[in-house]
C-alpha cells in the first residue's frame, strides 16, 4: 500500500483543528513545530502517526476516536498543559531517554488524563503531582518500583499479583505511575474489577 505522507515541521501551529483521521496517510509531527492551543482527532493506528525528536504541544486537546496501541512516540514528544480523551493502552508519556537516541527531549507536565481510558500505559521521568490521572474503573501505580515491597506483602486476586505486581520493579527506572483499566486487567489476569478495588483501597500509591 502506498501511504500519502503529510507533514507538519518547522513552523508554529496554533488554535486549529487537525483531523488525522485518513488510514491511507502517514502523519509526521515534527520536527521543530509546535502546536499551540490546538484540537487533535486521532483516528488511525500508531503506525500512522510518527512524531520526531522536539515535537511540541502545549495546551493541546487530543481526542482518540480509535484506540490508540502500543504508541510509544510520544516519548519525542513535548507535552505541556494538554487534555486527552478517549482510549489509549500500551502508550509511554514523558522523559525516557533509554528508550531510543531521540528520545531525549520528551516530556510531560500539568496534562489531564481524566477523560481518557488508560490500559497499561507508562509515564516516564516526570512530576507526578502536575498530571490528572483517570478515575475508577482505571487506576494508577504511583512509584511503582519503589513501592514494590509494599505492594506485594499482600495477596492479589487471579494472577494479577504473579504477573503485574511481582514485575513491577521490571519496568525501566523512569517509570513514575502506570495505569490500568480495571475490566480489562480483570479479564486478562482472571479476577475481578470488584475483587481489585478491595486491594487497591488499601494503598495510597495508588491512585482510581
Amino acid at each position: 500500500m502506498l501511504y500519502n505522507k503529510v507533514f507538519y515541521e518547522d513552523r508554529e501551529i496554533e488554535n486549529e483543528r487537525l483531523e488525522l483521521t485518513d488510514k491511507g496517510s502517514l502523519y509526521f509531527l515534527g520536527s521543530n513545530v509546535t502546536f499551540r492551543n490546538c484540537t487533535l482527532v486521532l483516528k488511525v493506528s500508531g503506525r500512522n502517526l510518527l512524531f520526531d525528536e522536539g515535537t511540541r504541544f502545549i495546551d493541546c486537546t487530543f481526542e482518540v476516536k480509535q484506540e490508540l496501541k502500543n504508541h510509544q512516540q510520544w516519548v519525542f514528544a513535548s507535552l505541556k498543559g494538554c487534555r486527552f480523551k478517549g482510549r489509549l493502552s500500551g502508550c509511554d508519556f514523558g522523559h525516557w531517554p533509554d528508550y531510543s537516541d531521540r528520545a531525549g527531549h520528551g516530556s510531560i507536565e500539568n496534562c489531564d488524563f481524566t477523560e481518557a481510558r488508560l490500559a497499561g500505559c507508562r509515564f516516564h521521568g516526570c512530576d507526578i503531582n502536575t498530571l490528572s490521572f483517570p478515575k475508577w474503573p482505571c487506576f494508577t501505580f504511583l512509584d511503582p518500583i519503589g513501592r514494590t515491597p509494599e505492594l506485594r506483602s499482600v495477596k492479589w486476586p487471579g494472577s494479577f499479583g504473579d504477573i503485574v505486581v511481582d514485575n513491577l520493579h521490571t519496568h525501566p527506572p523512569s517509570t513514575k505511575a502506570l495505569t490500568y483499566y480495571a475490566p480489562s486487567a480483570a479479564e486478562r489476569f482472571e479476577t475481578t474489577p470488584e475483587e481489585l478495588r478491595a486491594l487497591i483501597e488499601k494503598f495510597d500509591c495508588i491512585v482510581y
